[in-house]
């Protein structure tokens, strides 16, 4: 018996990264899955491609071979009509919804003052208000069961923020807050809900030449470029970029019932990183802005008490 036999999960952002790991793991697992993803290759202002139609195939194919039961539907988490229509094919398909996981995300990168408002619209819309869909979907369900497990994705960036971000740190901070208010609403009905922030993951997502010339500012960083500088992102030995099966096996724990007495808690899924102290890696020295030592240790005296 696997440690989700007889459980179904609903998965969104499920045919790449994170979101196909979990389908895959809950999969091993004894979970069916029903799983939705754009697919459709480019979304406006982001700037590195995403998932097209053959991968939701694949994942369909892969959790079918680990002898899952698989809904695989393309369709958008800004469009509530398709989150409603993935939840009522799986009831109708597989009789009851156990876990969801609003695992869909995306990032672009500007300064704040450049970023257009079409920037900001798509990434929050996506982020972050396709998690409370997610959530708006499914609730009405398990609520009629009296159980449920709701497992959102925030990022380290949910506590953090980073340089052109601004939009994606608003997002993460606000699935932290949202999911603690579905623990709070829906806890009374038997439904947890519970977030997970992971660190920098080898995914597509991050490992992209858009993205890899974000972080390095040039055109030919290379994948081993990114794995090496995310070491300086963790805190364990040896570790760099998390496999995406890192963050799956940590929503594998929330899904089951080993977790049955936590709700409205926050996961961090990231190495050691957040321990590590800050540290600026390129200070401006400005000549006007004094550096000690400081006459009367700093304080400005009035006039007539000045030597």
């Amino acid at each position: 018996m696997g440690r989700l036999e007889g459980k179904v999960a609903l998965i969104t952002g499920g045919a790449r990264g994170q979101g196909r790991a979990m389908a895959l793991r809950f999969a091993t697992e004894g979970a069916d899955i029903a799983f939705l993803d754009a697919a459709q290759g480019k979304f406006a202002t982001i700037p590195y491609e995403i998932s097209r139609e053959e991968d939701v195939e694949r994942t369909k194919a892969d959790v079918e071979a680990l002898g899952a039961g698989c809904i695989a539907e393309v369709g958008d988490v800004r469009n509530q009509a398709d989150l409603d229509r993935l939840v009522a094919n799986a009831v109708a398909e597989f009789g009851h919804l156990d876990i969801a996981c609003a695992s869909a995300g995306v990032h672009s990168f500007a300064p704040l003052w450049e970023m257009t408002d079409e920037m900001w619209s798509e990434l929050i819309d996506i982020n972050l208000t396709g998690v409370w869909r997610t959530a708006k979907a499914v609730a009405p369900q398990m609520i009629k069961q009296r159980s449920g497990v709701i497992i959102s994705t925030s990022s380290v960036m949910g506590r953090e923020t980073g340089p052109d971000l601004a939009h994606y740190t608003a997002a993460k901070h606000g699935v932290i807050g949202l999911t603690k208010s579905f623990a709070y609403e829906l806890g009374p009905h038997g439904i947890r809900a519970n977030v997970l922030l992971p660190s920098v993951v080898h995914d597509l997502m991050g490992d992209n030449p858009p993205t890899r010339k974000w972080v390095f500012g040039r055109d030919d960083a290379t994948t081993e470029d990114y794995v090496e500088a995310t070491r300086h992102w963790h805190l364990l030995r040896g570790h760099a970029a998390l496999p995406a099966v890192a963050v799956a096996n940590a929503a594998l724990y929330l899904a089951s019932d080993e977790a049955m007495h936590i709700s409205g808690a926050e996961i961090v899924v990231d190495s050691g990183h957040t321990v590590l102290p800050g540290y600026n890696t390129a200070p401006i020295v400005d000549p006007e802005v004094a550096v000690g030592p400081y006459e009367n240790d700093g304080v400005v005296l009035p006039v007539a008490d000045r030597d």
